[in-house]
């Protein structure tokens, strides 16, 4: 494997802004841009830059390249989405739970993987069993995911978890929860939006009944575009909208009044409406080809070794970071040492024209493939500064 070099030149940053925060949102790519741009000229005049046929070449295009990212064997298992509570939502209506049994989600993770379950707990009875972390500086990741797993029981009926937790990195270990979610046939549900994209994810090895993700982080591509793999547990699943496109035989626009019933094959039936979007569309499937040119794997690699030696820097200086075996490279939490004036760190931060973000206890840190060892030098500059 090839090692990545620093890629800045494919993006558009300012040559003194230290964005260490993709975890909040990707810059866009040039080439996303690019083609972002061409899809508005596309809109200029439809008669020219759209045709019938564009409503799902690009869907399709999409599917195969986001299959390829996960490692899906089949692309019609890719729904294309416009945000995570979407896909929840649509796993939500096609998994049922009742009264006795419970929802296992993990504590502080992201909203749009709460909100849904905490709605199907309170209206079918169900306990929504939420598992916190562990109060312990060292082991803390691998305790976590102990606790996961023995949440997990015979009344289970839905394990939904991220890869990463989006607030300080803590990994999970998915193919161990999986099969134990597979063991008591509970629907095992992945919100891949902190990792797929930035860490190696293959659906053959963690067999999720769905993975849902957003498209704006670590895919780079555009705001209100994602992707969903579904398992086979939802192949006769109701959609939550009922979609024109995602009809049989909806590419023959003549008879689109000879009303079908049935679906599309795989998962084109969970397509958001107007899923053909002649902008976004497009400018995702640029994204996911520079994914792929990049690869999950070698993103991975250039974190770790980006952040590598600043990570030693930071627990000198008295901030606690999970061990490495618990946690990403691309996306990870320091939490601060006792009596550290957050309002200064903040102000030091922008000063230094230093981004990243404060989630719960932790101070975020989320480089990518465009960040260098200057950006991370800046960031223990200012921690350092504030813990003199």
């Amino acid at each position: 494997m090839i090692p990545l070099t620093c890629q800045r030149a494919a993006f558009g940053l300012p040559p003194e802004l230290h964005y260490i925060n993709c975890g909040y949102m990707a810059p866009l790519p040039r080439a996303v841009r690019d083609a972002g741009i061409a899809g508005i000229e596309r809109k200029v005049d439809p008669s020219r830059g759209i045709v019938a046929a564009d409503f799902f070449a690009e869907s399709t295009e999409a599917r195969r390249l986001f299959a390829a990212v996960v490692h899906a064997d089949d692309a019609d298992r890719v729904a294309i989405i416009p945000a995570v509570s979407y896909g929840i939502a649509t796993v939500a209506h096609n998994t049922p739970v009742a009264a006795g049994q419970n929802i296992v989600v993990c504590a502080e993770q992201f909203p749009s993987n709460v909100y849904t379950w905490r709605k199907a707990s309170k209206r079918s009875g169900a306990v929504l069993r939420v598992v916190g972390a562990p109060e312990q500086t060292t082991g803390r990741g691998a305790a976590w995911n102990a606790r996961v797993l023995e949440a997990i029981d015979a009344d289970t009926a839905i394990v939904s978890l991220p890869h990463v937790h989006w607030t300080d990195g803590t990994r999970f270990d998915l193919v161990a929860i999986g099969r134990a979610a597979r063991r008591v046939g509970a629907a095992f549900i992945v919100d891949g939006t902190q990792s797929v994209g930035a860490l190696p994810f293959d659906v053959r090895e963690i067999q999720p009944d769905a993975l849902v993700c957003a498209g704006y982080k670590w895919l780079l591509g555009p705001y209100a575009m994602g992707a969903a793999y579904f398992g086979p547990r939802y192949d006769a699943g109701d959609p939550i909208e009922e979609n024109w496109i995602a009809r049989r035989g909806s590419d023959d626009f003549q008879r689109l009044v000879d009303y079908q019933d049935a679906y599309a094959p795989g998962a084109t039936r969970y397509d958001v409406g107007e899923r053909s979007n002649f902008i976004l569309l497009p400018m995702f499937i640029a994204a996911l080809k520079l994914i792929l040119d990049w690869t999950p794997e070698r993103i991975q690699q250039y974190c770790r070794r980006l952040v590598s030696q600043p990570l030693e820097q930071a627990r000198a200086l008295g901030f606690l970071v999970e061990e490495d075996a618990s946690r990403a490279s691309h996306l990870f939490g320091l939490r601060m040492p006792p009596g550290l004036d957050v309002t200064r760190l903040h102000a030091a931060l922008q000063n230094r024209k230093v981004f990243v973000s404060l989630r719960g206890s932790a101070l975020r840190v989320s480089p990518n493939v465009y960040n260098d060892e200057a950006d991370l030098a800046a960031l223990v500059e200012v921690l350092t500064d504030v813990t003199r």
